[in-house]
């Protein structure tokens, strides 16, 4: 069962095992799909914005409906997010708390490493 909008209380990093191969492989498949400019989009967005539909998502993020759905599709298939039925429409929502403080923690690492200044703004390439 998915444990809804909570980040279950969990060992700390380092009080936890080597990782295994499959851990790890698993983790992978995760960052993987994680690794998308649109998705890391979508789900800023849902964190700010919880229970959108398609469209609201694709106006936000000024982009085709057809794009998005395609996104969110993938992300409702990893278990990261959500949908439900809102009368005619389909509303989505991050299932876990964790997503959101995964990208905050990315988006902080980002800015330790010089790769975004720290309002968010891409560093130019020099």
């Amino acid at each position: 069962m998915i444990n809804e909008k909570c980040c279950a209380p969990v060992p700390s990093l380092t009080d936890r095992s080597l990782l295994t191969n499959a851990d790890a492989d698993e983790i992978t498949l995760l960052f993987k799909v994680l690794a998308n400019d649109t998705r890391l989009r979508i789900l800023h967005y849902l964190t700010l914005e919880p229970d959108k539909s398609v469209g609201e998502i694709a106006a936000a993020l000024e982009m085709k409906v057809q794009a998005i759905s395609n996104q969110l599709q993938k992300l409702v298939d990893q278990k990261i997010i959500k949908a439900s039925r809102h009368g005619n429409f389909i509303h989505y929502e991050i299932i876990d708390d964790c997503t959101s403080i995964l990208l905050e923690r990315a988006w902080c690492l980002a800015e330790d490493t010089g790769k975004l200044n720290k309002t968010g703004v891409a560093q130019e390439n020099a």
